[in-house]
């Protein structure tokens, strides 16, 4: 969730691991650095359209210069231990794929329902916990949840203009958040819906 736009980015790796992790940070507008002698096909196609720059060689602790944050993505533990010591002789966050003690900061897993992200963590425990409570939520939380978010946010900007006690305009803001609230947008604006909220705490109630 971190504003990446214009920011160097650095992955050291080339293989599935290293780019999987494009997608988001390309999402949040970083300008991504990938260094590695070689690298999968997702990495070779966002070279050729220049999405990426792509450093064909071994790492060396020069790349992670000017980088506001460097994730070690290679099947080596050596050079994934020289990436991080790079990165903390030059102040630059780190991750080091599943090696929690050389973290900075973890991917968490992320439902993405529009403007609505819901990020799971379990600071490099157990990934695959995190991975099978995604799934949960996803089906919890469907799409209609994304255009609920983008209507009450326009809403919320309408309160937040108008000349009313900071008391009214909390109330206003907390009916706007309130299951009521997604009941009648869900009525309004998708008629086939059945109509229930899927909520962790409707879901007590079965």
């Amino acid at each position: 969730m971190l504003n990446l736009k214009g920011r160097k980015c650095v992955i050291v790796g080339g293989g599935k691991v290293a780019a999987g992790k494009l997608s988001g940070l390309l999402s949040r507008g970083a300008e991504i650095e990938v260094v590695s002698p070689q690298a999968v096909r997702p990495i070779h196609v966002r070279a050729r359209a220049r999405t990426l720059t792509w450093h064909r060689r071994v790492f060396a602790p020069g790349d992670v210069r000017g980088a506001f944050l460097v994730i070690a993505a290679t099947n080596s533990s050596e050079v994934n231990g020289a990436v991080f010591r790079a990165c903390r002789a030059q102040g630059v966050l780190c991750n080091s794929v599943d090696d929690p003690e050389h973290c900075d900061f973890f991917y968490p897993a992320v439902v993405r329902r529009g403007p609505l992200q819901i990020a799971i963590s379990t600071n490099g425990n157990l990934p695959a916990l995190a991975a099978r409570l995604r799934k949960e939520l996803e089906e919890q939380f469907g799409e209609e949840w994304g255009d609920w978010v983008e209507h009450v946010g326009k809403l919320r900007s309408g309160i937040l203009d108008q000349k009313i006690s900071p008391k009214k305009r909390r109330e206003r803001l907390l009916q706007l958040a309130s299951p009521e609230a997604f009941q009648s947008f869900l009525g309004k604006h998708n008629p086939q819906s059945s109509a229930v909220l899927r909520s962790p705490s409707r879901k007590r109630r079965k």
